[in-house]
């Protein structure tokens, strides 16, 4: 089944609706979607790496952009969304305590969450409902996830088809890992 996955997002790769895809992936994951935009970017390039550097502007620009949704959300609908979130990661209580904080450090935890496995759209949203500086979370954002995915892009680019071999020999370990950061992630948020 992950093989049978796995070769459909590299035919899903070919395809001309491939950056369409990713840029979906990637807005959503910035402000709701659970999983990362990664699970197409690696595929996308290692199919096409001549576009390695537009696949990644596709993937950054959108990432900002669902991000800004994120940002949206936390401002103007945190009661219906933002706080159950919180709840139920064991937070609500701390909410005021920690927006105090979270606007000292904003860009930071912006710039960490942004380049990390980290769920973005957690940050995204708590940017929102702080208001943190709509000008520093901006930047703060394009810093990241330009980061996060131009060394993705740039090293698959670079060291590509060993890269590729490795993944195609070890897909269900990698597959492993990345459930592991991706559960990890959201463990995480209860002991912050």
């Amino acid at each position: 089944m992950l093989r049978g996955l796995y070769n459909y997002t590299l035919r899903l790769a070919e395809s001309p609706y491939a950056l369409w895809a990713l840029a979906i992936v990637s807005f959503a994951e910035s402000s709701f979607f659970p999983i990362p935009p990664d699970v197409l970017l690696i595929p996308l390039i290692l199919a096409r790496p001549n576009r390695a550097f537009l696949i990644a502007t596709v993937c950054l620009v959108s990432s900002v952009l669902g991000g800004l949704l994120g940002y949206y959300i936390g401002a103007q609908l945190f009661d219906v969304i933002g706080k159950p979130m919180l709840e139920f990661y064991g937070k609500g209580a701390y909410f005021d305590q920690f927006a105090a904080k979270y606007n000292d450090y904003g860009a930071w935890v912006v710039l960490i969450a942004g380049v990390t496995p980290f769920p973005f759209k957690v940050i995204t949203i708590m940017s929102g409902a702080t208001a943190l500086n709509l000008p520093v979370f901006i930047a703060a954002s394009i810093v990241a996830r330009g980061l996060r995915f131009f060394i993705v892009a740039a090293l698959l680019w670079k060291y590509g088809e060993p890269i590729r071999d490795f993944i195609e020999r070890r897909l269900g370990l990698l597959f492993a890992i990345f459930i592991v950061l991706l559960v990890g992630s959201f463990v995480g948020l209860k002991y912050l």
